[in-house]
């Protein structure tokens, strides 16, 4: 690895802005996908329409804002909206802007476990984990374990009562998070702004001299983006 993007040979990067120390694994595909330093996405998944911060790790097989269908029309079929792959007429562009809107967003720090799904419009805390497999659709706040199938619409307590096994916690606990979580929130990593610059083979990088957890805002990097 480098500090420019590395993609593998056999993975589809199309209108993406990467960060320096970037990767992408074998077969994933991205496209329209903002990506912040230092974060990597390993092989066979596939993400659109999304922004992720910095020093996130994506396992294999993750789907990041999967495809909708217009559930809402007598029928859901790609021949309603993708028309001229079927000699019907125009696409649907009404239907494409209705998908773009509705980016996901994963903060710093997010690891996203083997298998998971993340659907349409979903925001991911800064920090937070999400187990192997879930299908996420809702958000997730920041510093939190979630797994299982996060339902849209229940509140917290509700949740825990449907589903016991599948409810979120807190990485560090309730009276832990209190004192920490403010200072991981605040941790000078995310305030860098350095980035790959395509016109040029360096990037500058000025490291400021506090400790991680005493950044302040004079410690924030100066760089362009």
């Amino acid at each position: 690895m480098t500090d420019a993007p590395t993609i593998h040979p056999n993975a589809t990067v199309a209108d993406c802005d990467l960060g320096v120390w970037t990767e992408v694994g074998d077969g994933t595909v991205m496209k329209d996908v903002e990506m912040g330093d230092y974060s990597y996405i390993t092989r066979n998944c596939h993400v659109v329409w999304a922004a992720i911060g910095k020093f996130c790790s994506i396992a294999n097989d993750t789907r990041i804002n999967p495809g909708n269908h217009p559930t809402w029309r007598a029928t859901q079929h790609h021949s309603v909206y993708r028309a001229e792959a079927y000699g019907l007429g125009d696409d649907d562009h009404d239907f494409f802007q209705w998908r773009k809107e509705h980016w996901v967003t994963i903060g710093h720090d997010v690891w996203i476990g083997h298998g998971v799904t993340v659907t349409a419009g979903v925001t991911i805390g800064d920090g937070a984990v999400v187990g192997a497999g879930a299908v996420v659709t809702r958000d997730v706040a920041p510093y939190t374990f979630a797994g299982g199938v996060l339902k849209l619409g229940l509140s917290s307590a509700a949740f825990r009562k449907s589903r016991p096994k599948r409810y979120k916690r807190l990485r560090f606990g309730t009276g832990r998070a209190t004192s920490i979580r403010p200072r991981c929130l605040t941790f000078v990593h995310w305030r860098l702004t350095v980035s790959f610059k395509n016109t040029a083979d360096h990037c500058a990088v000025s490291m400021p001299t506090q400790r991680p957890f005493a950044a302040t805002a004079s410690a924030i990097v100066v760089g362009t983006h």
